[in-house]
């Protein structure tokens, strides 16, 4: 991904609104599709985003239901075992009253409920033969999609999500493999063709994996720290092992700690997850930086060595609040980071994907806040070594 060389570059994680008639990609128009992602791209550009994507149209809206339909060897049975994982942690006994009001409300991923549920795609999954990946003719109507939407924008200037393989564990219980950790280098093996295709293309290939940090108040707690990092080496070994042949400089790897609307009280600190984060062979990481639970944490870069060949793309605007950041908050962010690592390391993104976060009118608002914020800290930064 290119760099910040004379200004702060913009980007976002990936998901941004999307029509309600895409939400079930199922009998939709390809000429209805193409047009969505000429709509979508067209207003990133509006935005004055730099590194844009489809906004996920192409997926319905879904960071990680859409892999579903593209691996073999899965058959779905009734939901329960995904949604026990997400409700057995301390955060969630702990305020237990708040998160049954908002599961029961709709609230719990988009305050406002301007995105609809999709209930009719399973959640939870048996794994009862190999593993293949069968989606290349999907994900080909992808990329077409977002090429030909591109025009003159060269593909490098945009992206692609997938999913990690340690994110697709979660909800899918092996019932052929021998192990778990067979079983989750099979999946990476799957994977791998979609990662494959995606930098083959030309696009900026990210990997969503929001469970990774996620897992620690349900799984990692129990296990302890050291245990649970071992847990984690083994997901990234995995993933390293599904990107190889690829070169870094196409890969974007985002971090998160899932990103519903909820206290996060038990959040794994950064400080315990940025050598795990590190250890990804990608170029660019994006992480949550502008939430109150984490945007403290910028600090841990200032005693973190970034490898000279990275790029960080914190969030610098937030889908956990309505409240739309002022530029000049969004440009104070941005320069702490630039002050630490180097104006040049630094693209300015979003917490997570807006589209299933916030309301559509809060999402693009949020956007065109942060490319503003961007042009002052550019100011700002270019200014001072100009001075100098």
């Amino acid at each position: 991904m290119r760099r910040s060389t004379d200004r702060i570059l913009t980007t976002h994680v990936g998901s941004l609104p999307a029509p309600r008639d895409l939400w079930s990609l199922n009998g939709v128009d390809l000429g209805r599709l193409k047009q969505a992602t000429r709509d979508v791209v067209r207003t990133q550009r509006e935005c004055r985003v730099d590194i844009v994507n489809e906004g996920e149209v192409t997926k319905g809206g879904n960071w990680v239901v859409f892999v579903n339909e593209r691996l073999t060897g899965f058959e779905g049975k009734p939901p329960g075992a995904s949604i026990s994982l997400l409700k057995d942690s301390a955060d969630w006994h702990d305020f237990d009253e708040f998160y049954k009001a908002a599961m029961e409300g709709g609230t719990l991923f988009e305050q406002t409920r301007a995105a609809p549920e999709v209930t009719n795609r399973p959640l939870d999954w048996n794994c009862t033969g190999p593993i293949t990946y069968c989606g290349q003719a999907a994900l080909q109507r992808e990329i077409d999609c977002l090429k030909e939407a591109l025009g003159d924008t060269p593909p490098s200037d945009a992206f692609l999500t997938s999913t990690a393989p340690a994110s697709l564990e979660p909800g899918r219980e092996n019932l052929y493999y021998k192990s778990q950790e067979e079983f989750l280098f099979a999946l990476a093996d799957a994977m791998r063709v979609e990662y494959q295709m995606i930098a083959k293309s030309g696009l900026l290939l990210q990997v969503d994996d929001a469970w990774l940090a996620a897992l620690w108040d349900r799984i990692g707690v129990k296990m302890g720290l050291e245990a649970y990092k071992r847990y984690c080496a083994v997901r990234v070994e995995a993933l390293n092992h599904a990107l190889k042949g690829i070169p870094p400089e196409q890969v974007r790897y985002h971090l998160c700690w899932g990103s519903w609307h909820g206290p996060h009280s038990k959040d794994i600190p950064l400080a315990d997850m940025v050598d795990t984060l590190l250890s990804v062979n990608a170029q660019t990481y994006l992480f949550e930086a502008a939430n109150v639970r984490h945007e403290h944490e910028y600090v841990v870069w200032g005693r973190t060595k970034l490898p000279d060949d990275k790029i960080l793309a914190p969030g610098v605007v937030s889908h956990a609040t309505t409240l739309i950041e002022h530029p000049d908050l969004v440009s104070a962010r941005i320069q702490r980071f630039a002050n630490l690592v180097g104006r040049e390391r630094v693209v300015a993104s979003t917490d997570c994907g807006l589209g299933l976060r916030c309301h559509p009118q809060i999402a693009w608002a949020k956007l065109k806040a942060l490319s503003e914020g961007a042009a002052l800290a550019s100011r700002e930064l270019w200014s001072k070594r100009s001075a100098a």
